[in-house]
């Protein structure tokens, strides 16, 4: 079980594009170099949130800009966004159980309800979490570095 890095990428995203938004020009250059990964990732990441309508894009002085208030994205939303879990969910099935054995025919059946109720307490919690929370929590360790 594993959400993909995009998510983690996405909220760091969101996070620098609130902490510079006053200081710097936030471009997506500026964004890989902060979240230390390849550009190409952070643009697909930006594309994602632009189309969940959580970040704007423009071309020119502006750069980058967030669309909506950081109380109003969840972790939820993110995770949406970016497509950090497949149609499948979070578990995935190993694929051949043995037929022939009483374990292997049902194992699936009997643990699949209590794997998707696992993941929709974990998206409940997600919707609780807020990205202002996460820029709070990062200015405060920033503020910390300095003493």
């Amino acid at each position: 079980m594993q959400i993909t890095s995009k998510f983690t990428i996405a909220v760091h995203i969101i996070t620098a594009i609130d902490y510079f938004k006053d200081s710097t020009q936030v471009t997506s250059s500026f964004l890989a170099g902060s979240v230390g990964a390849n550009p190409v990732i952070v643009r697909n990441i930006m594309g994602d949130l632009k189309q969940a309508g959580i970040i704007d894009i423009s071309q020119g002085k502006s750069g980058i800009a967030l669309a909506k208030k950081l109380e109003e994205i969840t972790f939820f939303d993110i995770y949406k966004a970016v497509d950090s879990v497949n149609e499948e969910g979070l578990f995935h099935f190993h694929e051949n159980p043995n037929p022939d054995c009483p374990v292997g025919r049902n194992i699936h059946k009997a643990i699949k309800g209590k794997l998707s109720d696992i993941q929709k307490a974990m998206e409940e919690k997600m919707k609780k979490i807020t990205l202002a929370e996460v820029v709070d929590d990062t200015r405060r360790e920033i503020i910390r570095e300095k003493v």
